[in-house]
This record gives C-alpha cells, structure tokens and sequence, in this order.
C-alpha cells in the first residue's frame, strides 16, 4: 500500500520560509517558552534552533521570538510574538487545506501511475515564450501555479473560470479540462 502525501512551506518574496519542522520549532517554543527547551524537546541543537530564529528575522525584518533573561538564579525564556504566532497559524492553515485536498486515500500496486487529482478553477493565465503559468484555485481554497506548455493551454481553449483537475505526479504536473455538466 501506498499513501499520498506532499511537502508544504510558507514563502515570503518567492524563498521559503517556514516547513514542518520550523512550524514544530515555533510551535514547541509557544508551548514550553524557552527555545534550549524547545530544541532538546525537537531533538535539534539549540545553535541550530538559535541560527533558524535568526534566518527568520533576517528574512522577514522583524523577529518570531523575544528572549527575556532571568535574574542571578535564572529563569529567562522566550515568547513568540504576533508574527510568530500567525506564521504558525499560517502554516497549520495551508497544512489542513492540503490534507483536505490529498485526503488520506491509499493505493496498491505500481506507484509509477501514482498521481493527485486536484479539482479548481482557473483564475489566470500567465503567457511566456514557450509555457505559460496557469493559477488555479483549488475547492479547498488554495491558489496553485502550474507551468505548463503554451500548446497545452490553446490546445485545451483555458481561459479564466474554466474548471479544470490538476494531475500531479511526482515528476509531472498537467491539467485537464472538466466538461461542463448539461442541466
């Protein structure tokens, strides 16, 4: 038996930003308020978890944690702070969108044809030289872009509000058409 499954991440300016694993290290630190905590209950290094926190301060101008020190006995922590507590959010967001979409179906047999059937709606399409990038909303909602061959969207007659499928597979992404149903 074979489960379908993805990766998702949050992007900020086209990098990304924010996977399963920083999602668990804002969310460990949100619960325990300490990242040396944290990183031992993650099983990640605390340099590690410190170098991450600071990539994302970097990348987004302003920080996902405050540390505050203890007095002489100790007793310093770390909260998250707003923008910290939406990314999680965020990501927990597009994380229950994705698995409503790929479900928990599982199949047998040659993995090969293994592929996912992601009903939406065209909302644009993006003409380049010899692909154009199609973004789909998905019925969950979610907005996917697929790069595609110019021909492939003539050949189909896309056009905005069109309702397509989106079929992936692990090396290809294409889409389909979806007849109009007759009244």
């Amino acid at each position: 038996m074979h489960k379908v499954s993805c990766k998702i991440w949050l992007e900020y300016r086209g990098e990304p930003l924010l996977g399963k694993g920083g999602a668990k290290i804002l969310e460990t630190i949100k619960q325990v308020e300490s990242i040396s905590f944290a990183a031992k209950k993650s099983g990640m290094s605390y340099r590690y978890v410190w170098n991450y926190l600071s990539k994302l301060q970097r990348r987004l101008g302003e920080p996902v944690v405050i540390t505050y020190k203890g007095g002489s006995k100790g007793g310093g922590g770390a909260k998250l702070t707003n923008l910290g507590i939406k990314l999680i959010s965020e990501y927990k967001q597009a994380e229950a969108y994705m698995k409503k979409s790929v479900g928990t179906q599982t199949f047998a047999g040659d993995t090969s044809s293994l592929t996912n059937h992601l009903k939406g709606t065209v909302c644009s399409i993006d003409e380049h030289t010899t692909t154009s990038n199609v973004t789909v909303t998905l019925e969950t909602p979610i907005n996917l872009t697929v790069s595609v061959p110019k021909k492939a969207v003539k050949d189909l007659n896309l056009k905005p509000h069109d309702k397509i499928e989106v079929l992936i597979k692990a090396t290809d992404t294409t889409i389909t058409k979806i007849a109009a149903k007759k009244d």
